[in-house]
């Protein structure tokens, strides 16, 4: 007689099939079921060491969420101070570039680290008061330049500036009832509670909002949690990271000299006079959609579906073993990178889980649907000239891989791979400089209908920052949100973790998705599974 291994593993040890666990509740598809072996003394050992090493793996990176997700009560030592510049900092508006204005990035990026052992608050006053002599901008506060597009009008289609005016960064000392070890086993799942964790500023609207913020919170057992919030549009994850670590260096050496001096002017990125007619732009819509050309693929607004939904944060993390596995799907037809491999796989596990009608009666893809994929991509050595050394601001562009649904799921990995890879080889000089003159025109937005935005924060160096006492036990987002985030793991240089928020209604099955080629290797017996055939997902599947 033949099982699924976990059943043969139960009748091997006298037990009877666990019918409390997710996979008797919730049975896979035949496709991604656990391989079956005779019962016999070779098979079954093969089949338990197999089983037991796959599920010890996917334990160790994605433990059980716990039952209570809720930080304790925060209590502020005191009420916020404004840090200003130690020394005195030139006075005048900064003009921001078209890459830094778009309405996409008119928000705060949120970091928080966690530290075993706290740093006093003094020495990172006083450390930061020093870096913001070199990063006077974040010290000043954000403004309408007044300069309305004439198409186009209201306070949102303003340009902005930057007043620096040295007024200050914001910054609040805490405590909290909770050790780092308890942070840790809560890590894996940002909540709202977490917000407690950096000071809000009342403010009307975002310009109201300092460009930076800062909450220290000491712990019960001597460690810290460190939060900020820096204006997306003064710096993008390249240029936050630059800025962490001067901040980090002049705290841990408080005499030594910043390694990389910032850049300030974003007269680099100035469109070309006059402006170009460009092609419409694949990452930006400036009007809704057709409905008029009945050979393309229908457009959807799943960004809409996802605003309407009750969200929860899933978070996957993938060891270098589990990448390797992942990449060797596309081997030998195909070599990527870590990058190209994950950026794939998530979002056809994205596409997957939303258009499966299984989970809800109102999902919002069909295969018919057109989704795209939006990442980040650093232009700074992309340009000609290129940007200059310690350019801070916002030098990224969108890479943009379209697909209809039944193509992109229906075909196997290495073709999505593919996909991401002719993404990103059109992101070139021409194609950053398109971008900047797109944006000059302020009713142009970032299309989000359809589409998945993946961040990489895994290779920005954040997860190194030490202000003097070691690294981040733990570094992450303050906020899980429908924007993908790849993020370094701690003491593995070599992970990812992934994270984003998915509808409550699919979250288990997009889970499922992502660790599921797992088990269809196992099945397959090797790691090159879908390297030239395709999966056997057809539109029927999802």
């Amino acid at each position: 007689m033949y099982y699924p291994i976990k059943q043969a593993v139960d009748l091997e040890l006298g037990q009877d099939p666990d019918k409390n666990s997710f996979l008797y509740k919730n049975p896979p598809p035949p496709s991604v079921f656990f391989p079956c072996f005779p019962i016999d003394s070779l098979s079954l050992s093969l089949s338990l060491s197999l089983s037991l090493s796959l599920c010890e793996e996917q334990a160790r990176v994605t433990p059980k969420m716990p039952t209570n997700l809720e930080l304790p009560d925060c209590h502020l030592l005191k009420p916020p101070i404004l840090i200003t510049p130690s020394s005195p900092t030139p006075h005048h508006a900064l003009s921001l570039s078209n890459l830094d204005d778009q309405k996409f990035l008119r928000f705060s990026i949120k970091y928080l680290y966690l530290f075993r052992k706290s740093v006093p608050s003094e020495s990172l006053k006083a450390s930061l008061a020093k870096a913001l002599v070199d990063y006077y901008p974040l010290a000043g506060r954000l403004r309408s330049a007044g300069n309305t597009d004439s198409c186009s009008g209201g306070d949102d289609d303003q340009r902005l500036e930057v007043d620096c005016n040295g007024e200050g960064a914001v910054f609040a000392e805490a405590s909290m009832d909770i050790t780092v070890e308890e942070f840790l086993g809560l890590s894996c799942w940002p909540n709202r509670s977490w917000r407690k964790l950096l000071y809000k500023v009342e403010a009307h609207s975002f310009l109201g909002v300092p460009p930076l913020v800062v909450q220290v919170t000491n712990l019960r057992c001597g460690g810290m949690i460190l939060c900020t919030a820096i204006s997306h549009c003064l710096c993008d994850g390249i240029g936050t990271s630059q800025f962490l670590h001067a901040w980090a260096h002049l705290s841990a050496t408080p005499s030594a000299p910043l390694p990389v001096l910032p850049f300030h002017c974003r007269h680099v990125l100035r469109p070309q006079s006059p402006v170009h007619a460009n092609p419409a732009h694949p990452a930006y819509t400036r009007s809704a959609p057709s409905r008029n050309d009945k050979t393309a693929a229908l457009p959807a607004d799943v960004h809409r579906y996802l605003q309407s939904q009750p969200l929860v944060p899933v978070s996957v993390t993938f060891t270098t073993s589990l990448i390797l596995r992942l990449k060797r799907r596309c081997v030998p037809s195909l070599k990527c990178t870590t990058f190209e491999a994950l950026a794939a796989h998530t979002w056809r596990s994205w596409a997957r889980s939303l258009a499966d009608h299984s989970s809800s009666s109102s999902s919002p893809l069909t295969p018919l649907h057109a989704v795209k994929l939006l990442f980040s991509v650093n232009v700074r050595d992309r340009l000609d000239p290129k940007l200059p050394r310690g350019y801070y601001g916002n030098g990224f562009v969108l890479g943009c891989a379209p697909a209809a649904v039944r193509d992109l799921v229906g075909n196997n990995l290495a073709s999505a791979v593919k996909l991401v890879q002719a993404a990103k080889s059109r992101v070139d000089g021409d194609y950053a400089r398109s971008t900047v003159e797109t944006l000059e025109d302020k009713a142009a937005r970032t299309d989000l209908s359809a589409s998945l935005v993946i961040s990489q924060w895994s290779n920005l160096g954040l997860e190194d920052v030490d202000f003097g006492e070691g690294k981040a036990a733990f570094m992450g987002p303050l906020t899980s949100d429908v924007y993908c985030l790849f993020l370094p793991v701690a003491e593995e240089p070599h992970a990812v973790r992934v994270l984003v928020s998915m509808p409550e209604c699919v979250a288990e099955k997009f889970e499922f998705h992502m660790k599921g080629f797992v088990e269809r290797e196992e099945k397959n017996g090797n790691g090159n599974a879908y390297g030239g055939e395709g999966d056997g997902l057809c539109c029927e599947d999802v």
